[in-house]
């Protein structure tokens, strides 16, 4: 028997959004009617994720006339920093059809040791985040052995996980006492900005190059006869692009200071950047790797890959080592925005926020279907109701009923869209 994980006989993954590369659509008109049938199929993708954050943004914007201001735009990148990170390791959790309940302690853990590594120790910057970086990923490879070797469900592992690493803090910290988080740099992502003039040239690559790999492409399937894209549709997804990334760019470059004529604050925070790094750098193993298609694979029938030839438990593994790597990130993140770190550290909503950040994006809880840009779009509709709440000077309770609320929806429409894909044969 074959082991050629890169043969046909690799078991077909379920649609994971990138997977429309592979049809081919003679004219515009032809890709719409595509799409419009893919929905009718059950095939949502982030449309709804995306609907519901131009609502958010309509309502809020109508009721309070801060909401769309520069400043807050801002605040708002900022605020959804941490979420959306923690929400892009959730994903890959996900796509294998298991959950991590101790990401977000694992990212209070891991940021307890940067902040010590930096204070005690004077390490640098880099050198302390590598090290909790490093302590993410050990946790990732216990919690993963655990429930490859062993096969003990994902849910209880990471529930002993969730109660045990909460003691990490606890102890190095003390109860009630907290680490200041003020390395210069590190701080810095969440309370400073990129020169103005460098976020223009980084936008402008960004577009440029997103453009010439687009077009090389299309040009590279037409001459091989293979299937591919409209030309027009190609267009307008980099023009599409284009608005966006420069429309941000310049909406962020505006100063936005409160007293604009005594200081100025101007440029795309530092999250951002870092936040864009990780997307272009996952979905670029989610949709072009090996293991990208081993992990779909795995999630769609982790059985049908095993006799394939794909390692599954190697894929299980990697997929917590991820998670947990990438909690360790957001852990800094969160405690860059706060400036310190404290026995309660990744504690409260985090991995609630994250994983209904991955779910609203698109990602589906059952396995196999799920992006690294779903928590993007996840992580801004979250982070925007309480964002919105607090300009309109609501009670807590009320952030949380709305945000149950559409975590609710939007596992809604995952089990739906799931039974009409099934109805379909897809």
């Amino acid at each position: 028997m074959t082991t050629d994980t890169d043969t046909a006989s690799v078991p077909s993954p379920a649609p994971s959004g990138f997977d429309n590369d592979n049809r081919q659509a003679a004219t515009i008109g032809d890709s719409a009617r595509d799409y419009v049938n893919r929905l009718r199929g059950g095939d949502m993708g982030s449309l709804p994720a995306i609907l519901g954050l131009v609502f958010l943004f309509a309502v809020f914007a109508s009721l309070n006339d801060r909401f769309l201001t520069t400043y807050n735009m801002a605040n708002l990148v900022i605020q959804s920093g941490s979420i959306i990170v923690l929400a892009m390791g959730i994903v890959f959790v996900l796509l294998i059809g298991e959950i991590d309940l101790s990401a977000g302690v694992a990212g209070g853990a891991s940021a307890t040791i940067i902040a010590l590594m930096l204070i005690d120790y004077d390490w640098t910057w880099w050198a302390a985040t590598l090290a909790g970086v490093a302590v993410g990923a050990v946790i990732g490879l216990a919690i993963g052995s655990l429930v490859a070797f062993l096969g003990i469900p994902s849910f209880v592992v990471t529930l002993a996980f969730f109660l045990a690493l909460q003691a990490v803090p606890l102890k190095l910290i003390g109860s009630g006492g907290s680490l200041r988080f003020n390395d210069a740099v590190l701080r810095g992502l969440s309370i400073k900005n990129v020169p103005v003039t460098a976020g223009w040239i980084a936008a402008i690559l960004i577009v440029v190059g997103f453009a010439a790999l687009s077009l090389w492409r299309y040009r590279s399937l037409s001459a091989k006869g293979l299937v591919h894209k409209p030309l027009g549709l190609v267009v307008i997804q980099i023009a599409v692009l284009a608005v966006i990334v420069l429309g941000l760019t310049a909406l962020l470059s505006a100063n936005r200071a409160p007293n604009p004529e005594l200081f100025e604050i101007s440029g795309i925070p530092w999250v951002a950047p870092v936040v864009i790094a990780l997307l272009l750098f996952w979905t670029y193993v989610l949709t072009k790797s090996r293991f990208g298609r081993h992990l779909y694979a795995v999630g769609g029938n982790a059985e049908a890959a095993r006799r394939a030839g794909i390692n599954v438990k190697r894929v299980r593994i990697m997929a917590f080592v991820i998670c947990s790597s990438m909690a360790a990130i957001s852990g800094l993140l969160a405690a860059s925005y706060t400036g310190k770190v404290s026995p309660g550290s990744g504690g409260g909503n985090e991995l609630l926020y994250a994983v209904g950040a991955a779910v609203i994006g698109g990602t589906s809880l059952f396995g196999g279907r799920g992006r690294a840009l779903d928590a993007v779009i996840g992580g801004l509709v979250i982070a925007t109701i309480p964002n919105g709440l607090g300009l309109l000077n609501q009670a807590s309770y009320i952030n949380f009923l709305v945000t149950g609320g559409v975590l609710l929806l939007a596992a809604s429409v995952d089990a739906i869209s799931r039974r009409r894909r099934s109805s379909a044969g897809v």
